[in-house]
């Protein structure tokens, strides 16, 4: 049963709809996240659902409630704000039970909520401290706390972790997963980073100029990008013309490529063949290999990122670290990819 409805919800400033009568569905306990870039309609749906932005038309329902009808102060919702929002002047345990207090929950009950809320984001010994006296990833957990504190229906998570460093960044994906798994609470979350949507979501809604693009799961919507547009925001990608097709062979300046069975009834004029950069490997000079010199190359830790120059254009390869050689800039190498590997973008920019 969905836990959190959307049905045809719109925000319309003046002439410009910022979301455009988006219909979605949240389970029980599901990680969703809303990605896209700025200005896709993401945060404005977040908050017409916290209730700081009046839809233009549309619904929202959470287990069959009427969630427009509730002022946005009594929608008992748990909210972690991109800056955090926390009280400089109060200590740990106060930004904490600030919730609870509004609430006029009685102290012995504020007591135990809070203890047993600041075990579970790990903070316990620094319960006294001030903001100013925390690292980001502490103050980020003390957020997560006061919107956890107050045993909210549905977290908001509004670019949770963008003011982190990037190896803080990545520590705090898993903690906040582990934070979510633990209580099951059903989660939405604004982000325009696909990296952290791909890693803590059961489910990605990939948006753009305020309409849905693709819904689904993580390894889906790389793998199968509805559209061209969450082609190239999931990741990086590489898109090559289609001159011709014989029979179940598509024909790509030098290159002949036995296409997928099902990707050939599929095809349409204007047609391009996409393939993921990690799919391309090395090779023996023939029909499906594309002669590429390296252009450049940049290290990354445990890949490299490879642009090469072929007679299709720039091509982009991610090789593993494996700590063998790799080749340099200026050497020349045959390009191949298996055939399963390829997707198509036709001309209306549509993957199939």
């Amino acid at each position: 049963m969905s836990h959190l409805v959307l049905e045809k919800l719109s925000k319309r400033y003046g002439e410009h709809m910022a979301v455009d009568g988006i219909s979605l569905s949240i389970g029980q306990g599901e990680f969703v996240s809303l990605l896209g870039p700025s200005g896709c309609g993401k945060t404005t749906t977040l908050q017409m659902i916290a209730g700081f932005v009046e839809p233009t038309a549309g619904a929202i329902r959470i287990d069959g409630r009427d969630l427009l009808a509730v002022p946005a102060a009594k929608r008992g919702l748990g909210i972690v704000f991109q800056n955090y929002a926390l009280f400089p002047h109060l200590s740990v345990t106060d930004n904490v039970a600030f919730g609870l207090e509004m609430r006029q929950i009685a102290k012995p009950e504020r007591t135990r909520r809070v203890g047993e809320t600041l075990e579970l984001v790990g903070l316990t010994g620094l319960s006294e401290r001030y903001p100013a006296q925390l690292s980001g990833g502490q103050q980020q957990r003390v957020a997560v706390a006061r919107a956890l504190v107050i045993q909210p229906a549905l977290l908001l998570l509004d670019e949770p972790l963008s003011n982190l460093d990037a190896k803080l960044r990545e520590e705090m994906q898993v903690e906040l997963l582990r934070i979510q798994r633990a209580i099951g609470i059903t989660t939405l979350m604004v982000t325009h980073d696909q990296a952290e949507a791909l890693a803590l979501s059961d489910r990605v809604v990939v948006m753009n100029a305020g309409r849905i693009e693709q819904d689904g799961l993580p390894l889906d919507a790389y793998e199968n990008p509805a559209t061209g547009f969450v082609c190239d925001f999931l990741g990086k990608a590489n898109r090559f013309p289609i001159d011709r097709i014989d029979g179940a062979t598509a024909c790509i300046g030098p290159l002949s490529l036995p296409l997928p069975a099902a990707l050939v009834p599929r095809l349409q004029p204007g047609a391009r063949i996409l393939v993921r950069p990690e799919k391309i490997g090395f090779g023996a000079a023939g029909g499906a290999a594309l002669a590429a010199t390296v252009n450049s190359r940049v290290f990354q830790g445990n890949h490299w990122l490879y642009q090469f120059d072929t007679p299709l254009g720039p091509v982009l390869v991610i090789r593993q670290n494996d700590g063998g050689l790799q080749p340099a800039a200026g050497e020349t190498v045959n390009l191949v990819w298996r055939s399963e590997d390829m997707r198509a973008v036709p001309g209306d920019d549509r993957a199939q």
